[in-house]
């Protein structure tokens, strides 16, 4: 392979004048990340350890790289390639997945340095997993890729094969909408889920392991030793406390 054809991004595929790339193997893919991201996540929230994040989070940004280089070569495209190599591909254009790709590639070196190097959770970083959790699962579970989107949003010339063909698509199947009545369940339904969400945290502040976990991984360092001297502070007190009993 010379070096023309190794940086060529896309495959060539017959009936297509760009390159391509096959977005069963990219889900599948996204699918893998987000369980990883989600291991990372309860690990630390549940067990108080970051050690799996971090060995989680070095393989995003090592892999995120190679995508924008050349995706053929990144471990888990080759791993979702494996588990649908049975299913007709679904051809999407590759400037618009290298596009997407390249959000992650800027979300992911951030996390690597604050989450590895430099170890000091606080609600922002908190933040940065959890938009990229939203987006691998977006991507595995609806096949609607964000960065593709912003892709067409800046494009002047529209772009051509976007995932689930949104970029082709100018009306909608009729089982595609929504009968007035479908609309009001489905208003009804995340307003349920929306106010379930918020009563949990808000109505249980501290009633819940999920809840204290959380409320620590957000704190700084400096609010981490603070906490942990007070709790020190109180235990003394209680020491000396029963002392004074006899």
């Amino acid at each position: 392979m010379d070096i023309k054809s190794f940086f060529a991004y896309g495959e060539k595929v017959p009936g297509y004048e760009v390159g391509m790339l096959n977005e069963r193997e990219a889900r599948a893919a996204a699918a893998i990340l987000f369980v990883g991201a989600f291991l990372g996540l309860t690990n630390g929230v549940m067990l108080g350890t970051a050690v799996f994040s971090k060995y989680f989070v070095t393989f995003f940004a090592v892999d995120f790289t190679l995508r924008i280089i050349q995706p053929r070569y990144a471990p888990s495209l080759m791993l979702g390639r494996f588990f649908v190599r049975n299913q007709k591909p679904e051809y999407v254009g590759a400037a618009q997945k290298r596009f997407a790709w390249i959000l992650g590639f800027l979300l992911a070196w951030p996390m690597f340095y604050y989450l590895v190097i430099d170890f000091q959770p606080n609600p922002l970083k908190v933040l940065v997993c959890l938009i990229c959790m939203a987006l691998l699962f977006f991507e595995a579970a609806f096949s609607i890729c964000l960065g593709c989107k912003i892709f067409a949003w800046i494009k002047r010339k529209d772009p051509k094969y976007c995932p689930g063909g949104v970029c082709e698509m100018n009306y909608k199947e009729p089982i595609q909408t929504f009968s007035p009545a479908q609309k009001l369940i489905l208003v009804a339904t995340v307003l349920v889920m929306g106010y379930g969400t918020y009563a949990y945290f808000a109505k249980l502040p501290d009633r819940t392991i999920f809840v204290k976990k959380m409320k620590m991984l957000m704190m700084s360092q400096a609010e981490l030793d603070a906490l942990e001297a007070a709790k020190d502070q109180a235990e003394e007190d209680a020491f000396f406390s029963d002392d004074d009993d006899f």
